[in-house]
This record gives structure tokens, C-alpha cells and sequence, in this order.
């Protein structure tokens, strides 16, 4: 999956090469953050702090939580682009996806385990490889959407 996501913004990795540098970066923190979320969602189901009626108040929470990490974690990411070398825009660009990506990450790691059980799927199937696939893929969507609006690669 993230493999087609790199075809498909392709001109843009061409355009700006250095956008190359955050991917790692980025999807890492995406893939770190939804893993977390699912396995804290999980211990919870399994030790009856939250049902499936829960869902709403678990995605708030986790959507809350998203956002504080996601803004300390923003604010380092620039300051890091900056070291090395990219300029304000690229800098900005990784700023705010680690931003948004985070959010993402944790709101889609509260909601699959609830989901899941909901239809009476074990919830540990959407932990780990699932989470972090699903959050690759988006995660590039994302990064490459917000280059694509901050950098005028479109």
C-alpha cells in the first residue's frame, strides 16, 4: 500500500526530494502512535474499563490525547526540519502532518478495537500489522496532500 502512495505522488518526490527525508519519520511516529492507542483500547476491553458502548468517549478521549502529543511532537519536528537544512515551508510541511498524522493514528486506533468487537471480531486482529499498515498508507496520503497544499506542489 504505501508503495502505491509513493507512485502516486511521485512528481511531488521528484519536485521536492527532501520530502523523502521525513518519511520515516512520519510514518514511524503514524505507526507508534495508532499501535499505542489499539493496545491501551484493547487492555481496556479486556479488563472491563470500557465496553462497546464506550465508543464515542474512547475516541474522545484518544482524539484529545492526539492532539496534545501530536502538537509537542509538532513543535519538535519543525525545529528538527529546520536542522537540517530545509527551509520554513518543507519544515512547516512535516510540522503539521506529524500534527495531523498523530491525531489520525490515535482516533483510528481507538475506533478499530472497538469496531471490531462490535461485530464480534477479536480485537487484537486490528493491533500491529493492520494498525500500522492502514496508518503507513494514510499516513504518505496525508504527508504527501499536505506538501502537495503548503509547498504548491499541485
Amino acid at each position: 500500500m504505501t508503495g502505491t502512495v509513493l507512485r502516486h505522488f511521485e512528481d511531488e518526490l521528484q519536485a521536492v526530494v527532501a520530502l523523502a527525508f521525513f518519511v520515516p519519520l512520519l510514518i514511524g511516529t503514524g505507526g507508534n502512535a495508532g499501535s499505542q492507542t489499539t493496545s491501551t483500547i484493547i487492555r481496556a476491553l479486556a479488563v472491563g474499563e470500557i465496553g462497546k458502548k464506550d465508543v464515542w468517549a474512547a475516541f474522545w478521549h484518544e482524539l484529545r490525547t492526539g492532539l496534545l502529543l501530536g502538537s509537542g511532537m509538532a513543535v519538535i519536528a519543525y525545529f528538527r526540519a529546520l536542522l537540517w537544512g530545509t527551509g520554513q515551508p518543507l519544515a512547516w510541511t512535516v510540522s503539521v502532518t506529524i500534527l495531523v498524522i498523530v491525531v489520525w493514528a490515535n482516533s483510528l486506533g481507538s475506533l478499530l478495537p472497538l469496531l471490531a468487537a462490535q461485530v464480534r471480531i477479536d480485537p487484537t486482529v486490528v493491533s500491529g500489522p493492520v494498525m500500522s499498515t492502514l496508518v503507513d498508507a494514510t499516513g504518505l496520503f496525508i504527508y504527501f496532500t499536505i506538501a502537495g497544499i503548503i509547498l504548491g506542489l499541485h
